[in-house]
């Protein structure tokens, strides 16, 4: 009996043993860090790794998380320099450089950046109207940005980035910029719609004038192909008879012939439209027809 009591107090001395080791190993993971305090005063900042604490002496005081930390806020009403009040809800990106500032800079450390936040978008959002504001998302917030990360640098907090995440505007505001917005864009339909028929007509009346032209130069080159075709078939005809003349001429025509196509030539002047025309009184004699003919043929020249 006395050994069974035995066995079970060594067993209870043993879990506390090993309680209390437990107790006094401490391991830091990555990107952690302990705030440690000796008897009520600080003592040091433990980074990743395995640390000794002394039991009933050491105290871990505050466990820091060294990643960057995103902190949405709730929306918070401003008021903008021409009195328009709106909802503005930001995001702001924060590491912690230093875990002991962190722990013992200021009470809350969250709640007093999400004040100071809140502030300061109240200040800087006053010196704007509501169009500056609607447009000045990028100045809000690098001025936020600086003015916070100076601010809370006592705090152990570096201010990486600050975000409007959301500007609401009232709902009178809302639709009239609806409206505004939608004007806008029929004037701009508008405008595009008169540039476009403005085009159009333009190119058409540049299609009929080319149009115009082109049928001008097809008509000139028409009339000259016509007259060219005239002039070559004239001289085509007046070479023809040329070389008649000249193979007649060639032949030595005997005096019957001549004549006879004398007398031919007469009958043909007689049905033209000569306005003189000589015969001789003796058609027998070839000369006296000869010079008729010649006549007849210098008459219709002239004319």
């Amino acid at each position: 009996m006395e050994n069974i009591v035995f066995i079970f107090i060594f067993i209870i001395v043993l879990a506390l043993i090993a309680l209390f080791l437990a107790d006094m190993v401490k391991i830091v993971p990555q990107a952690r860090a302990m705030v440690i305090e000796r008897l009520g005063t600080y003592h040091a900042t433990w980074e990743t790794g395995i640390h000794i604490k002394l039991p009933f002496i050491d105290r871990i005081a505050n466990r820091v998380s060294l990643k960057e930390i995103v902190y949405d806020f709730e929306p918070q009403p401003v008021i903008t320099k021409d009195n328009v009040t709106m909802m503005i809800d930001t995001v702001v990106y924060f590491e912690i450089t230093d875990p002991k500032l962190y722990t013992y800079g200021v009470e809350r450390p969250l709640s007093a950046l999400e004040n100071l936040t809140a502030t300061t978008l109240r200040n800087i959002i006053g010196d704007l109207e509501l169009d500056e504001t609607l447009t000045s998302r990028d100045i809000i917030n690098s001025q936020m940005r600086t003015i916070l990360d100076v601010a809370t640098d006592p705090w152990g907090i570096k201010v990486g980035r600050v975000e409007l995440k959301n500007i609401i505007p009232p709902k009178d505001i809302q639709d009239s910029m609806e409206k505004q917005m939608r004007a806008e864009r029929e004037r701009r339909e508008a405008i595009l719609r008169a540039e476009g028929e403005k085009r159009s007509a333009i190119l058409t009346a540049e299609g009929e004038k080319e149009a115009m032209i082109l049928r001008a130069i097809a008509q000139k080159e028409a009339t000259i192909a016509e007259a060219e075709g005239r002039a070559q078939a004239m001289e085509r005809l007046y070479k023809a008879q040329a070389n008649g003349i000249q193979m007649i001429n060639e032949a030595n025509p005997s005096n019957a012939y001549l004549t006879i196509q004398g007398y031919d030539a007469i009958t043909k002047v007689a049905n033209g439209n000569a306005t003189k025309l000589i015969i001789p009184s003796n058609l027998q004699e070839i000369s006296g027809t000869v010079a008729a003919l010649t006549e007849v043929v210098k008459t219709a020249n002239e004319k």
